[in-house]
C-alpha cells in the first residue's frame, strides 16, 4: 500500500497541493488541488491574504481525504523574505506585507548607516536586494515601531502556516537565510548583527533543519480535514526545494530554478562572502542537509507573466513562446534592472529600455515574449561565466528545473547563447524536493543521491544541445 506525501507549494501567482508516492520503484506525482495567489492592495500596501490562503492549505487537505489518499506528512514550501509577526496571544500584527510593496525604499540606505554594505555581505553572505527582510524590518522600525515593539515573535511565511498546522514555531533555515540576518558559516541568527540595527531578539525563533519532524497537526485542524498526520520541515524556500530535485548525483552542476523568478546557481559546501562574489551579486542561500545555494536571482518569466496578464490573459505559455520564436526581433534587455520588479506597465517598460539603447522596440505580444526570452537566455549566458569565474570551476551543461523547463525555445535559446547543452526537468521541481525531503525522513531513501537517481529514472528529462 501507498504511503502518500503531501507538499504544499506556494508560489506568488498560484498555490497546489502534490501528492508524492512511490509506485514501481518509480516516483508519482499527483495534483489534487489548485488556488490562486496573489499581493492585494489594502490602505496603499501590497499584502498577502495569510487567512484566505490558510483556508486553501486546509481545503486541499480535505481534497486528499475525500479521494482517500491522506498523506502521512505534509510539508509547505513558499517564496522567501517575506514575513508574520505576532503578539503575546499569537494574533497577526499589521499585515503580512509583500516583497514588491515600496516599503523598503530608502532603507538600504538605513542599514548602510548602521552597518556598510561591504561588511554586511562579509558576515551574512547574502546578496543587496531592496525586498530582503533585513530592509523590511528597518522600515517597520521607522514606520510603524509599534508594530515592532509588540512583536512577540516573527515567522516567515511557510513557518507561519507550519505553525498554524502543528502549533509549533520554528523557524526553516533556507527560508531563514532570505532574511539577510543569519550568519552562513554558523547556520544561524547573527544576533549581534540583529542587535546593531535595533531589531528586538525576542522575535527570532530557532532554526531547524529541512527534514525536521515538528509534530502533528493541531486537533483544531485535526477536526477541521478529517485526519492527522506529521508535519515535517522542508526546504520551505522554494528554490531550495526546487534544487533537491535536480536529477543528477554528479556534484559539479549548474542549475537553473525556473519560475517566476530564475534562480541560477552551484550548490556548495562553504559559503563564498567574497568582494567579488558581492560585486557579482551572487548570494549565499541555504539549502538541504546544511548546504549553501549559491545563486544569482534574475527576474526571470515574471516578466512574461505580467505582458500576458496585460495583454493576453487567456493565452497559453506554450502558445506565447512558440508564437515568440518565430520573431525576428533581436532587442535585448537587462533582465536584472530594477525597472522591471514592479512596473505599473511592463509592456511600457520593456519598451522604455529599449528605446534608451536604441534599439528594436517590439509592440506585439509575440514580439515583447521574444525580447525577455532572447534577454533571458543572454542573461543566463553571462551568469554562466560569472559563475565559472567565482567557483574556479567549468560547467559542461546547466539544468533548468521548474515550470519554466516547459518553455521549449527558452531552452533551445539558453543553450545556444551559454555554448552548453541544457537538460530541462522535471516541471515540478519544488513540489518534488518538498515531497523528497519528506521520504527521506521516512527512510524511503537513504539520502540526497538515492532520491536524486530516482528523479532521473522517475521523469522525462529533455536535452537541448
Amino acid at each position: 500500500m501507498e504511503q502518500y506525501f503531501l507538499a504544499v507549494d506556494i508560489g506568488a501567482s498560484s498555490g497546489r497541493h502534490i501528492l508524492g508516492y512511490l509506485k514501481d520503484g518509480k516516483l508519482v506525482l499527483e495534483e489534487v488541488y489548485r488556488f490562486w495567489n496573489g499581493m492585494d492592495e489594502k490602505d496603499g500596501t501590497l499584502s498577502w491574504d495569510t487567512d484566505r490562503l490558510f483556508k486553501e492549505i486546509l481545503a486541499g487537505m480535505k481534497k486528499c481525504r475525500e479521494i482517500g489518499k491522506v498523506p502521512v506528512s505534509i510539508g509547505v514550501d513558499t517564496w522567501g523574505v517575506d514575513f508574520v509577526l505576532l503578539d503575546k496571544d499569537d494574533n497577526k500584527i499589521g499585515q503580512a506585507v509583500g516583497y514588491r510593496d515600496h516599503r523598503t525604499d530608502g532603507m538600504d540606505l538605513e542599514v548602510s548607516k548602521i552597518i556598510p554594505e561591504k561588511e554586511l555581505y562579509g558576515r551574512t553572505g547574502i546578496q543587496k536586494a531592496i525586498y530582503n527582510t533585513i530592509y523590511q524590518l528597518m522600515a517597520l522600525k521607522i514606520q510603524h515601531p509599534d508594530e515592532l515593539e509588540k512583536a512577540e515573535a516573527m515567522l516567515m511565511m511557510p513557518d507561519y502556516f507550519h505553525f498554524l498546522l502543528s502549533g509549533k514555531k520554528v523557524q526553516e533555515y533556507s527560508e531563514a537565510t532570505t532574511s539577510q540576518l543569519v550568519n552562513p558559516d554558523t547556520r544561524d541568527w547573527d544576533y549581534e548583527l540583529v542587535e546593531k540595527l535595533g531589531f528586538p531578539k525576542k522575535i527570532l525563533q530557532e532554526i531547524r533543519m529541512p527534514g525536521t519532524n515538528i509534530g502533528c497537526l493541531t486537533e483544531a485542524v485535526q477536526r477541521e480535514v478529517g485526519f492527522n498526520c506529521d508535519v515535517v520541515l522542508p526546504p520551505t524556500h522554494d528554490t531550495a526545494s526546487a534544487v533537491m530535485a535536480i536529477p543528477t548525483t554528479e556534484k559539479n552542476v549548474c542549475y537553473i530554478s525556473s519560475g517566476t523568478w530564475s534562480l541560477m546557481g552551484v550548490e556548495k559546501d562553504d559559503p563564498n562572502c567574497s568582494e567579488l562574489s558581492q560585486s557579482k551579486n551572487f548570494t549565499n542561500e541555504g539549502g538541504y542537509d546544511g548546504k549553501i545555494t549559491y545563486l544569482t536571482n534574475i527576474m526571470g518569466l515574471w516578466m512574461i507573466q505580467s505582458v500576458r496578464n496585460k495583454l493576453a490573459p487567456d493565452k497559453g505559455y506554450g502558445e506565447i513562446c512558440d508564437e515568440a520564436s518565430k520573431e525576428s526581433i533581436s532587442s535585448i534587455v537587462d533582465c536584472q534592472d530594477d525597472a522591471f520588479l514592479a512596473p505599473d506597465d511592463m509592456v511600457k517598460a520593456i519598451q522604455d529600455k529599449c528605446r534608451e539603447t536604441s534599439q528594436d522596440v517590439p509592440e506585439t505580444l509575440p514580439q515583447l515574449a521574444a525580447v525577455v526570452y532572447n534577454s533571458l537566455a543572454k542573461c543566463y549566458a553571462d551568469k554562466l561565466k560569472e559563475i565559472e569565474e567565482l567557483t574556479g570551476r567549468t560547467y559542461d551543461r546547466i539544468h533548468i528545473i521548474g515550470g519554466g523547463s516547459n518553455a521549449v525555445w527558452l531552452n533551445e535559446l539558453s543553450s545556444k547563447y551559454a555554448g552548453v547543452p541544457v537538460y530541462a526537468g522535471p516541471g515540478e521541481a519544488t513540489a518534488l524536493g518538498n515531497i523528497l525531503c519528506q521520504m527521506i525522513g521516512k527512510k524511503l531513501f537513504s539520502g540526497l543521491d538515492e532520491a536524486r537517481t530516482c528523479v532521473a529514472g522517475s521523469f522525462e528529462i529533455k536535452i537541448y544541445k
